[in-house]
């Protein structure tokens, strides 16, 4: 092979690192699943080499220890943890769950799930104050959901948990929630399975 040859296959083998590194950082940052074209266009590399660099990609998580891997899936790209990690994401997902909530948040989330199905006014009324953001922000942490609507004038949205809910928490159903009765403490806190603490309501509001 002539110097001049060489040389040209270094460079590709080096620009095909370069965009290995690219494509890498790009999946990592999405932490959703990109299309290949999307990812041709943000390299500005045609689909067919793209393709090259995410199998290239794929085979080095393949080779290595590593704690990810790259999937393909309906023409889409992603990177996943390996199942085998599971038992150890899980106690740092349940961490997150229970430091990004507000407390309000939690107070609503451990009315919810001893009283579901409950209407937002109910919630309201047990807590002593609007609910309607913690209310939200639970729907989009896919730990509460619509799951009806009550047959009175208005037909308020009924709300209850999600399977989220129990795999968040340890749990295979609701049937498995502590006893609110051996919860209530001076403060009237609830605890849910030592994931959700010193969530505070009013003991005579919750027993209408």
């Amino acid at each position: 092979m002539k110097i001049k040859d060489k040389q040209c296959e270094f460079e590709s083998l080096s620009r095909k690192k370069v965009y290995i590194s690219a494509v890498e950082s790009l999946l990592f940052v999405s932490g959703e699943p990109m299309k290949l074209k999307d990812i041709s266009n943000i390299i500005e590399c045609s689909t067919s080499y793209t393709k090259e660099v995410l199998e290239e990609l794929s085979v080095e998580y393949s080779k290595e220890k590593r704690g990810i891997k790259l999937i393909h899936i309906n023409g889409s790209y992603q990177l996943v943890t390996k199942p085998e990690n599971s038992q150890f994401i899980q106690k740092i997902l349940k961490t997150n769950v229970r430091q990004s909530l507000s407390q309000a948040a939690l107070e609503t989330l451990a009315i919810v799930a001893y009283k579901q199905p409950i209407t937002r006014i109910d919630i309201d009324e047990i807590r002593g104050v609007k609910s309607e953001s913690a209310v939200q922000k639970l729907i989009e942490r896919q730990l509460i959901k619509e799951c009806g609507r009550l047959d009175v004038i208005g037909r308020p949205i009924l709300y209850g948990t999600t399977k989220e809910f129990l795999k968040q928490f340890d749990m295979e159903t609701l049937n498995e929630l502590p006893n609110i009765d051996n919860l209530i403490d001076e403060n009237i806190s609830l605890e849910l399975e030592d994931d959700i603490k010193d969530i505070e309501i009013i003991e005579e509001s919750s027993k209408k």
